[in-house]
């Protein structure tokens, strides 16, 4: 009778770890499809930006409120190359500190050229707010936003904004 009782709490034991491993496997594949389903969101409100508002509005305002766009949906799509880190135990904990989560995203995503390219981008366009930038032709066809960037001039115009956008996609791709 013992030996049955026993049995029986082991068997329950091992049912009740199998459950709750598996709700932490549903939690993970539902916390991945929300970040997807976010980075989505944010890919559609650019894309407008881009193809809608920056054509009939021509104002490095548009510009500037794209490139935040891109950064949020970036951020979004870090923390779901982090969850595929830790699938892999590939990440190491580190502070909950942005810098210090990009730095080992770079290292683990090294040989990865559609993640390595767009973090490049992320460093511009997190910084973009506190750099030198002038605005030209504004309200006109060839829109520019000039900023200085790493001692380089780089000109943020219509073509520039679509090869990000090229990068971009190719990332979210990537991600998928």
């Amino acid at each position: 009778m013992q030996e049955m009782v026993e049995k029986m709490q082991r068997s329950e034991i091992s049912t009740h770890v199998n459950k709750k491993y598996l709700n932490s496997r549903v939690f993970c594949i539902e916390i991945a499809n929300f970040l997807m389903e976010e980075i989505i969101k944010e890919k559609i409100s650019a894309d407008h930006l881009l193809y809608v508002s920056l054509k009939y509005t021509k104002t490095c305002d548009v510009i500037l409120n794209l490139l935040y766009r891109w950064k949020v949906m970036i951020e979004k799509g870090m923390e779901k190359l982090i969850e595929k880190a830790k699938k892999s135990k590939k990440w190491k904990p580190v502070p909950n500190a942005p810098r210090a989560k990009l730095v080992q995203l770079k290292k683990i995503y090294a040989k990865v050229p559609e993640v390595r390219d767009t973090l490049e981008l992320y460093e511009f366009f997190r910084d973009v707010d506190k750099l030198e930038k002038t605005r030209e032709h504004e309200f006109r066809k060839g829109v520019n936003l000039k900023v200085k960037y790493r001692g380089e001039i780089i000109n943020v115009n219509i073509e520039k904004l679509e090869e990000y956008a090229e990068i971009l996609e190719r990332f979210i791709s990537y991600l998928k």
